[in-house]
C-alpha cells in the first residue's frame, strides 16, 4: 500500500484542505501589542462576565468557535468533528465547552502546540474523506495558567527574566474541501523531547530542542530548506528560546535565517514588559488566525512553516522535580494559487 507519507513523519495531503474560516479573540493586554488591527475581538475585561477566570477561558474558546461558523456563513450541523485542547488539567475548557457544540470530540493534549497539532489532524480528516468540515481550536488564559502551572496573582510573586506572558486569547480555524481559500498541504508530527529542563518558568529553553527536532525531521522528509519557505514561524518560544533554537539549528546544518520568527515574540511590544515574550496555546493560534493566515490571503507569503510548540508538563510532575518534555508539529500554509507538488 502506497502512503502519502514521506520519510519519517511528514503527511503529504493531495486534496488541499482548505483553510475555509478562522476567528481571533485577545484579552486587553494583547490588545494593545503590534496585532491590534488584526484581531477579531479584543476583551475589554478579562473575566468576560465569569466568576473565575476558568470560566472566562471557556467562554472565550466557545465565542471564537461560533464566531468562526458565523464568519464562515456556516451551520453547526455542516462541521463534522471538533478538534481541540487547552493547558487546563483534563483540557476542561475545551471539553466543557464542546457540551454546547453537540459535534464529535477529539480532544487534544498538546499543551501550547495544540493549534499545529489539531490543524495537522484536521487535514488529516478532510484530505482522507472522513469529514467534510473540522473545527481546529484552542484558548489560554494567563490568570487561569498561572494559578495552575505557577502562582496565583493573588501571591504577588516576582518573575523571573526567563520567564513569558500566558497569551489570553483564542484561535478558531475551520477546514474543509473547496476550490479556493490557504490550504494545508503538508504536516510534519513531533516526536516527544527531553534535554533536562525542569524549571517551570523557562519554557523556552524546554521547548527548543523539540521544535529544532521536527524542524530537521521535516527538512529530511521533504528535501526542503529553510529557503524555501517565505516564513518560518514556531509557537511561543520566546525570546530566549528563539535564539536557542537558531543554535541548535545551525549545529544540526540548517540555519535559520531572516525568514523565521516566533509568536510569542511578535504578539507583545517591547514596551509591554513581557520578559521573554508570550507563550501559550493561545498564543500561536491567534497570531496565526489573525495575522499570518492574513498575510498569506494578501500574497505576502506564499509558502509557510507553522510549528506550534508545547511543554508537556503537569503541576504534579513539576512539584515532584521531573523535567519537562517538549513536542512541536508543524504544518505547511499555502496559498490557493500557488500549489506546486514537489514532493512526491
Amino acid at each position: 500500500m502506497k502512503l502519502n507519507r514521506v520519510g519519517d513523519s511528514t503527511v503529504v495531503f493531495k486534496n488541499k484542505p482548505r483553510i475555509l474560516s478562522t476567528y481571533s479573540i485577545v484579552g486587553k493586554k494583547e490588545g494593545e501589542g503590534p496585532f491590534k488591527e488584526y484581531f477579531d475581538e479584543i476583551l475589554n475585561d478579562d473575566l468576560c462576565g465569569q466568576k473565575s477566570y476558568e470560566l472566562a477561558e471557556r467562554e472565550i474558546l466557545e465565542q471564537g468557535i461560533f464566531g468562526a461558523v458565523d464568519k464562515g456563513h456556516f451551520k453547526l450541523d455542516e462541521i463534522d468533528f471538533m478538534i481541540g485542547g487547552d493547558l487546563m488539567n483534563q483540557i476542561i475548557s475545551s471539553s466543557f465547552s464542546a457540551r454546547h457544540f453537540e459535534l464529535p470530540f477529539i480532544g487534544l493534549y498538546g499543551a501550547c502546540s495544540t493549534m499545529s497539532e489539531s490543524l495537522a489532524l484536521g487535514a488529516c480528516l478532510v484530505d482522507g474523506g472522513y469529514a467534510r468540515k473540522t473545527i481546529c481550536a484552542t484558548v489560554s488564559h494567563f490568570s487561569s495558567a498561572e494559578k495552575q502551572y505557577r502562582y496565583p496573582l493573588e501571591l504577588g510573586n516576582q518573575r523571573p527574566p526567563v520567564s513569558q506572558w500566558t497569551v489570553t486569547g483564542t484561535g478558531c480555524t475551520i477546514l474543509g474541501r473547496g476550490d479556493k481559500g490557504n490550504y494545508i498541504s503538508m504536516a510534519t508530527f513531533g516526536k516527544v523531547t527531553d534535554y533536562g529542563i525542569s524549571d517551570a518558568n523557562n519554557m523556552g529553553a524546554a521547548m527548543a530542542p523539540a521544535a529544532m527536532e521536527t524542524l530537521v525531521s521535516h527538512f529530511k522528509d521533504t528535501k526542503r530548506k529553510p529557503d524555501d519557505y517565505d516564513l518560518i514561524v514556531t509557537g511561543d518560544l520566546g525570546k530566549l528560546g528563539s535564539e536557542i533554537l537558531r543554535d541548535l539549528m545551525a549545529h544540526a546544518g540548517y540555519p535559520l535565517k531572516e525568514n523565521y520568527c516566533d509568536c510569542g515574540q511578535m504578539i507583545y511590544g517591547r514596551y509591554q514588559k513581557t520578559h521573554q515574550g508570550g507563550s501559550g496555546a493561545g498564543c500561536s493560534a491567534s497570531v496565526l488566525n489573525a495575522f499570518i493566515n492574513r498575510q498569506i490571503e494578501r500574497g505576502k507569503y506564499k509558502r509557510v512553516l507553522f510549528m506550534a510548540t508545547g511543554a508537556l508538563l503537569s503541576p504534579l510532575s513539576s512539584q515532584q522535580g521531573e523535567t519537562i518534555p517538549g513536542i512541536a508539529h508543524a504544518v505547511v500554509i499555502e496559498r490557493g494559487e500557488n500549489y506546486v507538488n514537489d514532493i512526491s
